[in-house]
């Protein structure tokens, strides 16, 4: 699988369950704070290609998957 790039931010339940799936199945992946970063709202949906309206936010390789709910779906087919 390419790497998983999750854009997420401090007191985000679901920013560090996405971190946390990926440390347990050992995938590669970059977490990205997007308030220690100073990426705004705007940049953040510049990245995306859409409105953002929650984070986190998430890649894998290029492509934009979604949230935590679609990484998990992802993953569970994956590992199944």
């Amino acid at each position: 699988m390419e790497r998983i790039t999750i854009f997420g931010r401090k007191g985000c339940g679901f920013c560090v369950r996405a971190k946390d799936i990926c440390e347990e199945l050992g995938l590669e992946h970059r977490y990205i704070d997007i308030q220690e970063e100073g990426i705004s709202k705007a940049d953040l949906e510049k990245t995306v290609g859409k409105a953002v309206e929650t984070v986190p936010q998430i890649f894998i390789g290029q492509q934009h998957i979604g949230g935590y709910t679609e990484l998990a779906a992802r993953l569970a087919a994956v590992t199944s």
